[in-house]
């Protein structure tokens, strides 16, 4: 069953969850982590968000 769409109301934060399947690590190189956290900041800062 999919999940019902979610309300997007300009102004309002989000709450991203991201899980990695059957609770495994998502990343196994730090490299690769690291990469993933540059991405976040870059994107942060094109889009004008704050990510905590």
């Amino acid at each position: 069953m999919p999940r019902p769409t979610r309300m997007r109301l300009p102004g309002y934060p989000y709450h991203i969850v991201q899980c990695g399947n059957n609770r495994k690590a998502w990343f196994v190189e730090p490299e690769n982590y690291l990469y993933y956290l540059e991405c976040w900041i870059e994107n942060a800062k094109r889009y004008g968000v704050a990510v905590h």
